[in-house]
């Protein structure tokens, strides 16, 4: 199918939202992504908060193409380049029209009107659970499957898949800031500040636990298996029940 006219889609956009609300634009057939470059433009154009979701399955490249020559296997990773340029293009423009410098560019999360279109995005993939299937009835069960049930997450995932499915499971919106910090030697993330907090490192202590629920967060969540030893397990609950006893606590 050929790309669709950028112009195009700006104008059927503009036509059922407006800057004035928080609309998102979904396109389930993305592309080349001229969906998201048309938001992001209009955003551009009218300070307007609209956010895009593309969607599109990794469709391989015809070898012969010039996109698959110049290192584009499918057509999401064409997308996803698509938005990247667009967007530098965007903040380029933005910079020329309000004499802005280098460090202006940066959006100001306190106070996103205050700053330049908004153009970052996040990629995501749909993929299996994290979880093994450890799912057994008595007699199905073997002795040497015993370790899996200790050990029941695949060793192959990341802590950011992990964060992902945990904010899936509670209906956290997944375009949400996240920042990692090191406290006590661990990665935890706090996901829009303390909307909430995850670790899922091994060897967690006493420490730690008080340190993330000194800052309240509505949620945390660990590994079932993370932490250093059976009375630190054991304490968790009780501990944010005297720091944070707001924070619903969750083990994967």
């Amino acid at each position: 199918h050929p790309p669709k006219p950028l112009t195009l889609m700006k104008t059927l956009v503009s036509s059922v939202t407006g800057p004035e609300g928080n609309d998102i634009v979904l396109d389930f057939f993305s592309g080349s992504a001229t969906t998201a470059h048309a938001v992001m433009q209009l955003n551009a154009e009218d300070g307007g908060k609209r956010r895009h979701i593309m969607v599109q399955l990794p469709e391989p490249c015809d070898e012969k193409s010039e996109a698959f020559k110049a290192g584009y296997k499918t057509i999401a990773e064409i997308g996803k380049e698509r938005i990247r340029r667009a967007g530098k293009k965007i903040l380029q423009e933005w910079q020329a029209k309000h004499g802005a410098s280098p460090d202006q560019l940066k959006l100001n999360t306190e106070n996103p009107d205050a700053g330049p279109p908004d153009i970052g995005f996040r990629v995501l993939k749909v993929a299996d659970s994290n979880f093994r299937d450890i799912a057994r009835t008595p007699d199905e069960l073997e002795q040497q499957e015993l370790a899996l049930h200790t050990d029941h997450l695949k060793p192959d995932r990341t802590p950011e898949d992990l964060l992902f499915q945990v904010l899936v499971d509670w209906g956290v919106d997944l375009a949400l800031p996240i920042v990692s910090e090191t406290l006590h030697g661990k990665c935890v993330f706090f996901v829009d500040q303390n909307t909430l907090a995850a670790c899922f490192d091994t060897g967690l202590t006493d420490e730690l636990v008080r340190t993330i629920a000194g800052r309240k967060p509505l949620r945390v969540v660990f590994r079932d298996d993370g932490f250093g030893d059976d009375s630190t397990r054991i304490n968790v609950e009780q501990i944010f029940k005297l720091l944070s006893p707001g924070t619903e606590v969750k083990a994967l």
